[in-house]
């Protein structure tokens, strides 16, 4: 093939030798698709190598494949964005044409030549000796290649390849460390460097007017994307499919037009459209005409395809019989969108779906799964966030719902994420207990992850994400693998720290907190996409009490003096300010005046301050064994040290113990999960666990009964789970019936206190990263340039701009963390994006990408990036706000003394008459970013010198000052209704002796009570030596019949003819039926159903507007007026 039939004859003058390997792609083009991927790619790793020979700048990576080769950074910055993507084009459809057995297409081959033509294009304009000269308009021409034969040509196969590529790389290798030995050689390629430099430095010079078809590459990526996806696009049907059913402007459907992507299942019906629009603004220009395509498609074939409309960078998807478009982060496979397109008629109706009453009995249980249900199926909702008290059950609800869905056939796989492996491994327990043959999995467990029930902490599934599997590199968990994603503790820091993980996977969301109501952050409800304050389902720790499922705290403040207001060197005795004189306080002898509150248990313990609490403690905590021995009790200790206090003054005052009642739990202690266990046992040591974080949540110990909180706690969600550590029922455990029906708090540090007081809680909300800060910080400087049109001599702007830059090439760009910002990661890859600025760039800068910049951020120590942190925001504030310039100068100079304060150290040494200069006042009288810069630059790497003071631990005994203990209300907790709920359910033990009594069988068969029935239930429950006549009398409230009838419930028989008229009637609709049948099973477990009832949940569920939408108005009067002869049959009078 002379030059004039080939593409790539433009490189035969400067490249001889490389220019055959795109021409043998050419010529296996029409002939082998399989064998001319290769080449494509081997031209490029040829390329790629001679563009590191020659261009100094450039250091090989840790690792020689053309992967690292193209994405180490300073190779990135070099070619750009454009030319980078056009790279990895290739080089993935080489790595699948010698993987996949898959055969390429010939389209597919052209489209790789177009892209490796822009590449060798890119390499001669230049490096090319008249680069400059090569004309823009030069353009791939498909009509040289090599005509497709008539008779089927052998094609290799992929381990032909394989070997081929084996051979090559032996051969090459071989010539490179020839060329290595060769000294004359290695002298030539300095004289050959410097001529390249001198030939690029004059191509450079004449503007590059090419058009290197960016959308074109855009197109390849959303082909990369779904190959990712597990979509080889192989045959012809899978691009520009024809359809001949468009409408037309005189509203016939007769329009013709080309599908982009059509995605096939095996039955060989349409499972999706793709409509792919050449344009970096807004895939949704192409929605309406992704939606006619599927109409198309629809009329043709009898079943409606999924939609996707995607510009490359943003992804789209719109099931639209189901739920509204959405955004995605890449393509279902196969299997994926088969069951999606399935479930449309082989899903049943999640209203309908029974609920296992073996896994969830209690009512509130079956609401909240019956709320999350109907959000998903009649609300269209993908997102649902359950509030729910610690102990009521929140894992079990949500096993249940798993299983709900799955036999519905709503979700396949479930993955269960909590922040903790306690919590996972508790989850994990859950489903395996309930879910018999379930098969859970704990991902990063080392286990097989082939169960459809995965539970994994959020840093191990954000590892997970990443990871791909086989040679052609598709992930391990595409977007569509899970079903349903259960969060448990949702809130805002969770949300905000892993929401990557929500966005990537395309599934149902629901979210557990056990946070009240009122409590939960406000921006945890937007999250959900939910009104504020009004969660899908909620059940809070009163109504759990108040149905006596929970019981109720107790709080008593203990006000010590020192944990309170801290220690005043003045109010000490004389004894003791001796004392605290000789204490030593830090290495530079220097003695405090007074104590901050804060400090006392943080680096100073105060014998008498834990003495005085363990005192508290010891004499008014519950006690079990008949009084005898203290309850298990949980101290939560402020950190290991003051953990380990509290442990030695205990066996301090109580050596008969033996160092085994009261045992340190905390994160550092060796096989900490064993004394777990065994507090765990009611009768086993330890019976006092010293806890620092680690017993907050997930542990369930019902014989707990008193919690110490000996650490400030300012988190809503932390402390709610910390108080659910007391509230699980514990039947008998003070002797025979005598259950637990509370737990006390002893609070040392005002939490409940502030709580009550409605102060804001601190939830932890995500501290930014230093390499974010900085980056933005940076941006923010940068615009601030712009705006004021300012332009430093001495490179500093484009010192910015080369920082910003060099994080941003260092960004991969298929993690999944960056794929959502890809559009401007390439966008900033290019030069002339840098020369003109707009405002979407900086705010792009200051948000996208800041936020991904510890990803790019190089390895540092962390003096010298807090460093860079503090010099950036000054040099931002000396720029725009220099009154604002005087915090950040205090840090600066102390930096600065600090290092003064060392001249031994040679490298400080050398920079003394520059610290002199900072620590000059005069010389901050008038500050220029520029200086500010300089001086960044020269202390940045001397910081990490700076001696660290250590700081002394301190133990004292002073005498501290208890006050008086008075019990108060911890708001959101309920304690009014408690005795009466104990009240009622100990009175239905009773009365179960009592089903035969004549009295009881009126109530129970719905017969009128009379006078003589109330006084002979009066002497029943009086008799029965249950509560108080306190209790009796407000038993007897609303009819002592109707309490008494609320215990004993109604017989079946009675109720089925009470409501006889509706129940005989043989034309009733299956949601009628269901309606009585929920009417009938609540009159005879509870005696009463009020008319107003009726008009909420559970019967909303199945009669939105009230009985009457079922029945009609009148059948609906009447069932109310049976409801209310039913009430009155209860009643005298």
């Amino acid at each position: 093939m002379g030059a004039g039939n080939s593409n790539f004859g433009f490189m035969l003058a400067d490249w001889p030798e490389l220019a055959q390997h795109p021409r043998r792609a050419e010529q296996f083009a029409r002939i082998d698709p399989r064998a001319s991927m290769f080449y494509a790619r081997y031209t490029a790793e040829r390329l790629v190598e001679w563009i590191y020979k020659v261009e100094p700048s450039l250091a090989l990576p840790y690792k020689e494949d053309l992967n690292a080769l193209l994405n180490e950074p300073a190779f990135k910055n070099l070619v750009g964005g454009v030319i980078g993507n056009k790279f990895t084009i290739i080089r993935k459809a080489g790595n699948n044409a010698v993987h996949n057995p898959v055969n390429p297409t010939i389209m597919g081959a052209e489209l790789v030549l177009k892209e490796l033509h822009h590449v060798c294009y890119w390499l001669a304009r230049n490096y090319g000796k008249n680069g400059s000269q090569l004309p823009p308009s030069l353009a791939f021409d498909a009509g040289l290649l090599a005509p497709a034969p008539k008779a089927a040509a052998p094609q290799q196969s992929p381990a032909q390849l394989q070997q081929l590529e084996a051979d090559l790389k032996a051969k090459d290798e071989a010539l490179a460390e020839a060329a290595a030995a060769n000294e004359d050689l290695a002298a030539q390629l300095q004289q050959i460097q410097a001529q390249i430099a001198a030939a690029k430095k004059q191509n450079q010079a004449v503007p590059d007017d090419h058009d290197y078809d960016e959308a074109l590459t855009r197109k390849h990526l959303i082909d990369l994307d779904l190959n990712e996806a597990g979509w080889p696009l192989s045959n012809p049907e899978d691009r520009e499919f024809p359809v001949d059913t468009m409408p037309t402007a005189s509203g016939t459907l007769t329009g013709t037009g080309f599908i982009d992507y059509v995605l096939w299942g095996d039955d060989g019906l349409p499972l999706a459209v793709v409509e792919a629009k050449r344009t970096t603004k807004d895939p949704h220009v192409g929605k309406q005409q992704a939606k006619l395509y599927a109409d198309c498609l629809e009329r043709r074939y009898g079943r409606r395809p999924v939609i996707y409309y995607t510009s490359g960078y943003e992804t789209w998807i719109w099931d639209d019989s189901m739920y509204p478009e959405r955004r995605i982060q890449g393509f279902h496979t196969k299997d994926q969108l088969q069951l999606l397109v399935d479930r449309r008629t082989s899903r049943n109706p999640l209203a309908e779906q029974p609920i296992d009453n073996t896994i969830v009995e209690r009512a509130y249980q079956h609401t909240a799964i019956r709320a999350v249900t109907e959000a998903y199926e009649s609300q269209h909702q993908r997102k649902a966030l359950v509030v729910m008290a610690t102990g009521t059950g929140k894992t079990r609800t949500v096993v249940a719902l798993a299983k709900l869905l799955q036999e519905a056939n709503w979700a396949k796989r479930v993955l269960f994420l909590a922040d903790r492996t306690a919590l996972v491994r508790q989850a994990a327990n859950a489903f395996k207990t309930h879910l018999p043959g379930s098969g859970p999995v704990v991902l990063g467990s080392g286990e097989e992850a082939d169960s459809r029930i995965h539970v994994a902490t959020y840093p191990t599934m954000m590892n997970l994400i990443n990871k791909t599997t086989g040679t052609l590199g598709q992930r391990r968990f595409g977007i569509g693998h899970y079903d349903l994603i259960v969060i448990d503790e949702a809130h805002r820091s969770v949300y905000q720290k892993y929401r990557a993980i929500f966005e990537y996977f395309d599934s149902l969301l629901i979210g557990l907190t056990a946070t009240p109501q009122s409590e939960v952050d406000r921006n945890t409800y937007s999250l959900f996409d939910i009104e504020d304050n009004v969660p899908t389902f909620a059940y809070g720790l009163n109504d759990a009490i108040d149905a006596g499922f929970l019981v109720p705290p107790r709080v008593v403040p203990v006000p010590l003096k020192f944990p309170y207001e801290g220690i005043r060197y003045d109010d000490l005795s004389d004894a003791e300010k001796e004392q605290w004189d000789e204490l030593e306080w830090n290495e530079d002898g220097e003695i405090p005046d007074e104590i901050d509150p804060a400090v006392v248990n943080s680096w100073l313990f105060n014998t008498d301050t834990v003495d005085k609490a363990l005192e508290v403690l010891m004499t008014h905590g519950h006690k079990v064994a008949g009084g005898d021995r203290l309850g298990k009790t949980i101290i939560f200790a402020k950190n290991s040290r003051h953990a380990e206090f509290i442990a030695k003054r205990f066996d301090h005052h109580y050596p008969q113990y033996k160092g085994h009642f009261a045992r340190v739990v905390t994160y550092q202690v060796n096989y900490a999960q064993t004394l777990i266990d065994d507090f765990s046992k009611s009768d086993s040591n330890p019976h006092v666990a010293i806890s620092v974080d680690m017993l907050d949540t997930g542990v369930d110990v019902p014989e707990a009964v008193n919690l110490v909180f000996f650490k400030m706690v300012r988190s809503k969600t932390k402390f709610w789970q910390m108080v659910g550590r007391g509230t699980r029922l514990c039947p008998d455990l003070f002797g025979p019936g005598q259950d637990k029906q509370d737990f006390l708090i002893f609070d040392l540090c005002r939490n409940a206190e502030y709580f009550n007081a409605g102060m804001p809680g601190n939830e932890g909300t995500v501290a930014k990263s230093l390499a974010e800060i900085t980056f933005a910080t940076r941006a923010k400087i940068l615009r601030a340039a712009t705006d004021l049109s300012w332009a430093p001599a001495d490179g500093y702007v484009e010192g910015l701009r080369s920082a910003l830059r060099h994080t941003i090439d260092r960004l991969p760009r298929e993690n999944f963390l960056v794929k959502p910002a890809r559009q401007w990661v390439d966008r900033f890859a290019e030069d002339q994006t840098w020369t003109a600025l707009a405002g979407e760039d900086f705010d792009a800068l200051e948000h996208d990408l800041a936020r991904l910049a510890s990803i790019g951020a190089l390895p540092d120590t962390e003096e010298a990036k807090r460093f860079d942190c503090t010099m950036y925001q000054a040099q931002l504030a000396a720029l725009t706000d220099p009154a604002g310039l005087v915090g950040f100068r205090r840090k600066i100079q102390s930096v600065a003394a600090a290092l003064h304060d060392q001249p031994n150290v040679p490298a400080i040494a050398a920079k003394m008459v520059l610290l002199e200069t900072v620590l000059d006042d005069g010389e901050w009288e008038s500050v220029s970013p520029e200086w500010l810069e300089s001086i960044r630059s020269q202390l940045r790497d001397l910081v990490h010198l700076i001696e660290k003071r250590k700081r002394n631990v301190v133990y004292t005994n002073f005498q501290d000052e208890l006050g008086e203990l008075e019990e108060i209300e911890l708001a959101g907790a309920s304690t009014g209704f408690m005795d009466f709920s104990r009240y009622r359910e100990k009175t239905r033990l009773y009365l179960a002796d009592y089903q035969d009594h004549t009295t009881i069988q009126r109530l129970r068969r719905n017969r009128q009570l009379t006078d003589q029935d109330l006084e002979e239930l009066g002497r029943i429950l009086a008799e029965s030596g249950v509560g108080t006549p306190v209790d009796l009398e407000r038993a007897g409230t609303e009819g002592l019949g109707l309490f008494v009838r609320s215990l004993v419930g109604l017989d079946r028989d009675a109720v089925e003819e009470a409501l006889a008229e509706f129940i005989s009637d043989t034309a009733l609709t299956a949601s009628q039926l269901d309606f009585l049948q929920l009417l009938v099973n609540q009159l005879t477990e509870n005696g009463v159903v009020k008319p107003d009832a009726l008009f909420k949940s559970p019967y909303s569920e199945l009669a939105p507007s009230g009985p009457d939408e079922l029945f009609g108005e009148e059948r609906a009067v009447r069932l109310i007026s049976t409801l209310r002869a039913i009430e009155s049959s209860a009643r005298v009078g």
